[in-house]
């Protein structure tokens, strides 16, 4: 990632999908950037986000090769994660996206973790329990059981 992204100051939505890109890195400058797109690249950890970690909203990073979550705690307004199709496969990992006070949309699909416990059938169970702020998982609207007694 080039250093000459950090003269973009006012930008809010930045797509970089599909450009090889290997670290996330340079983001310094992007002081109001709120949605960025990192899908389709062969990017492997989650360093080089604190630059944004006050003001990004949506993180877009399906299709690469993480499988560690380290780092995602400093995302404190990050509202919706989209990371299908990467490497996570542990819960140990997965349980670190608790840490996000205000996520509520997660797309998890595809990792070896959701490919397991979906087959076992207890996916939504397990993942709504460790992170129970979602509202919506894979893209289905997550129904707590208190709520369903409630109505």
């Amino acid at each position: 990632m080039d250093a000459s992204l950090s003269t973009l100051g006012n930008c809010e939505k930045l797509s970089l999908s599909t450009n090889c890109i290997e670290k996330i890195a340079n983001l310094n400058g992007l002081k109001n950037l709120r949605i960025l797109s990192l899908g389709r690249n062969n990017i492997k950890n989650l360093n080089g986000l604190e630059a944004v970690g006050d003001t990004l909203e949506e993180l877009w990073i399906s299709y690469n090769f993480i499988e560690k979550l380290k780092g995602i705690h400093v995302m404190k307004k990050l509202k919706i994660l989209y990371m299908s199709n990467n490497l996570v496969k542990d819960w140990a990992e997965f349980v670190k996206l608790a840490e996000l006070p205000c996520l509520e949309d997660l797309v998890f699909v595809g990792n070896p973790l959701e490919e397991k416990h979906s087959a076992e059938g207890n996916w939504i169970d397990e993942a709504t329990k460790r992170v129970p702020k979602l509202k919506k998982l894979d893209g289905t609207p997550v129904i707590k059981e208190d709520e369903e007694e409630e109505s």
